[in-house]
């Protein structure tokens, strides 16, 4: 991937209010697109923030998996730590952060698990051994070491040879539907564009912050 240049023609670039469309998915999309077609990495890295029972908050890396006017899609392990926090606080926080073209997209919204017809429909679609790897692994509890792991794949792998691999019932999706979308384009001199999206009872109002 070579960006070289990139930062600079966008800092220059900048946005301002007219630049935006009048929903943040359809912008997100369009910063989306700009971003993939400039080569970047992975451009649908995102972190997820979560808050747990006494409050503390968590947070890590996981990838979208697809955008529409319901919200962001991503799909993880059931008895995790983070869809613990989800199922229980019902909110999220999503940040996308592409350094290279200084931009950033953070996204509060409220979070629920997507029906089990569209958990199936993304599972079919995913490498067999990611599916064996979502049945040999309980995340996020401990596990006296990495054999421990293998040996939980191994035993899967023999367990599905020669057949279709069902998706688990501790496998599936959440959808974050936005309430607020902040569109962060880094400017020379620390004097960034923060446009922010917040949705009122009917309609998007869009607001610049202060940097």
């Amino acid at each position: 991937m070579d960006l070289s240049g990139a930062r600079e023609s966008y800092e220059t670039r900048g946005i301002d209010e007219s630049d935006l469309a009048a929903d943040p998915i359809t912008q997100f999309q369009h910063w989306y697109a700009e971003v993939t077609g400039a080569g970047y990495w992975e451009p649908n890295a995102m972190v997820i923030g979560t808050v747990d029972a006494d409050g503390r908050p968590g947070a890590r890396n996981v990838l979208l998996k697809g955008v529409d006017l319901d919200g962001f899609l991503f799909f993880t392990n059931y008895t995790s730590d983070k869809a613990a926090d989800l199922d229980r606080n019902g909110f999220a926080v999503l940040a996308f952060n592409w350094t290279e073209v200084r931009r950033q997209v953070i996204i509060s919204g409220s979070v629920e698990r997507v029906p089990e017809s569209e958990s199936d429909r993304y599972w079919s679609t995913r490498p067999r051994g990611s599916q064996i790897g979502a049945w040999a692994s309980d995340q996020s509890t401990i596990v006296p070491d990495r054999a421990h792991l293998n040996d939980a794949y191994s035993a899967q792998t023999s367990r599905w040879s020669g057949s279709e691999i069902l998706r688990p019932a501790h496998w599936g999706g959440y959808r974050v539907s936005p309430y607020t979308v902040e569109f962060w384009q880094g400017r020379p001199n620390r004097l960034h564009d923060r446009l922010r999206y917040r949705r009122n009872e009917v309609d998007w109002v869009v607001e610049r912050l202060a940097p």
